[in-house]
């Protein structure tokens, strides 16, 4: 039986290589590591899924693994990995089964992100060990998973009807954007904190020339259309998928002819492919979609959701707006919409049930309606505090610049990105915050009995004068000074950065 320290790595695959699942290594002594198993995971053919994000527990003498899964709707993976170099596949559970997602808020992104387990010795889950599961616009999911091969369903957060934060610092009553991205327990269990991670500070209204109308998003990494256009207004082409294999079949920007004054030529692409059996090629970043529009010399484009995003037409509306992933100078606009707004823009008379393949799609080239699309801020991600043993959603917190336009663009992403809880205080968590830094908050109660009473109150932090762009936080013991902690911090532009709590 293996006895030892194990490092687990997800793989996303890319390349002629392409190697995806996960991969652990014996780090026992990490000057010197082991590979004990790469490339394992659920798979279709002879090629593993990729995994996003990946995490490893101990419970007695046994030792698992859960992965999400970016190539099934059964995302949730978990393998018993006892035998490190024999992992076993033990159970795969598709959270959607169990209604999490918010249709009727246009919340229907609903997949999973992160993961964390803990076997608990106290509080509402004592003796068992449960999966905290961040299943985007499913919000965060509780699982039973003491027993790893059949794992007990206990809950899930909801999103309030109007966005809180958003209202408490504006003023503006809308609904929340979803984005449930990683969470953890308290040191106590009785709290957990959940990070939603939101790089889109608009969100945009669509119209079209015959009437239609259309909720969408706009990617907080492109030109604002406020900033380059104030109002986005002309006529569409649908152009595929976008991605650059595909370039050289998309018709330029000139097949529009002479635009009004006034006018921008939008590109109309669609994410992914995702499950399309009509396409070899794997999906590729939005970002590549956007600087395909870009070359051709579109003012804007805009990509609606595929159909796994959709959740198979339970979320026709529902729109995603990725993060970038490949560097270029971007100099146009970009959208995100849902799939029904996709086909209608092109007069498809099947657009409300186009969710399933094979599937009618206009023809690479083809002319749509006339748009007009205006914006309306909606902040930045921010971060929840939850009751853990009845889900409520107790407080929120965000720092002040993410909910103010003024800092919409030209600042660095504001979105919140991860927490990590204290392992030796369970009222303190620090936040990975992007270019907002580090920050420290601390749960505070008028009536510590009385969970509802309790808050997140912003009490340290830090923000480098030349800048930050924070991704990952975990908190360890401090090694020099027993009972006390370093906050380890990677900034995605300097490295690693260690701090200890004063």
């Amino acid at each position: 039986k293996f006895s030892g320290e194990i490092l687990v790595m997800n793989a996303e695959a890319c390349g002629k290589n392409y190697k995806g699942g996960f991969m652990l290594y014996d780090v026992t002594n990490p000057l010197k590591p082991v590979k004990l198993k790469e490339g394992f995971g659920d798979r279709t053919g002879s090629d593993a899924h990729q995994t996003h994000s990946a995490f490893v527990w101990q419970s007695g003498d046994n030792a698992y693994l859960v992965t999400q899964d970016e190539e099934d709707l059964s995302d949730v993976d978990i393998y018993d990995i006892t035998n490190p170099r024999r992992p076993r596949l033990v159970s795969e559970l598709d959270l959607n089964d169990f209604d999490v997602a918010q249709p009727v808020l246009n919340l229907a992104d609903s997949m999973l992100h992160d993961m964390t387990v803990k076997c608990m010795t106290s509080g509402a889950y004592a003796g068992k060990c449960i999966m905290l599961a961040s299943y985007w616009d499913g919000g965060y999911v509780l699982l039973d998973v003491t027993d790893p091969a059949n794992p007990v369903f206990l809950g899930d957060t909801d999103f309030a009807s109007i966005d809180p934060e958003l209202l408490e610092q504006t003023g503006i009553a809308i609904t929340p954007e979803g984005n449930a991205h990683q969470a953890e327990f308290t040191d106590d269990n009785r709290f957990f904190i959940g990070t939603d991670e939101d790089f889109s500070p608009y969100r945009a209204l669509l119209r079209t020339d015959d009437g239609g109308e259309y909720a969408a998003g706009e990617f907080g990494w492109t030109v604002p259309i406020n900033e380059l256009y104030g109002t986005l207004n002309g006529p569409t082409v649908f152009g595929g998928y976008g991605c650059p294999a595909d370039r050289g079949s998309i018709p330029e920007a000139s097949v529009l002819g002479p635009l009004a004054p006034g006018e921008e030529a939008i590109l109309v692409l669609q994410r992914g492919p995702v499950g399309d059996p009509s396409q070899s090629q794997d999906a590729c970043f939005f970002s590549e979609k956007v600087e395909t529009a870009q070359l051709l010399g579109y003012d804007a484009v805009i990509i609606a959701n595929h159909h796994s995003g959709s959740l198979g037409g339970e979320g026709p509306d529902t729109y995603f707006c990725g993060g970038q992933g490949h560097t270029f100078d971007i100099t146009i606009s970009a959208l995100c919409a849902g799939h029904r707004a996709m086909h209608e823009l092109f007069d498809d008379p099947d657009a409300s049930d186009n969710f399933t393949y094979p599937e009618s799609v206009p023809a690479i080239g083809t002319v749509g309606d006339r748009i007009t699309v205006t914006t309306q801020f909606d902040g930045w991600g921010y971060v929840h505090l939850f009751d853990a043993a009845t889900f409520e959603d107790l407080d929120t917190y965000a720092i002040p610049e993410a909910m103010d336009p003024a800092y919409a663009s030209g600042f660095g992403d504001l979105s919140v990105h991860e927490v990590a809880t204290d392992p030796t205080d369970p009222s303190l968590a620090y936040l990975s915050y992007y270019a907002g830094g580090l920050r420290a908050v601390q749960i505070q109660c008028s009536n510590p009995a009385d969970t509802s009473t309790c808050e997140l109150v912003e009490v340290g932090g830090y923000l480098d004068p030349a800048g930050n762009d924070f991704w990952g936080v975990e908190v360890i013991p401090d090694p020099a000074n027993p009972g006390e902690v370093l906050i380890l911090a990677s900034d995605r532009d300097y490295g690693l950065f260690i701090f200890r709590d004063p």
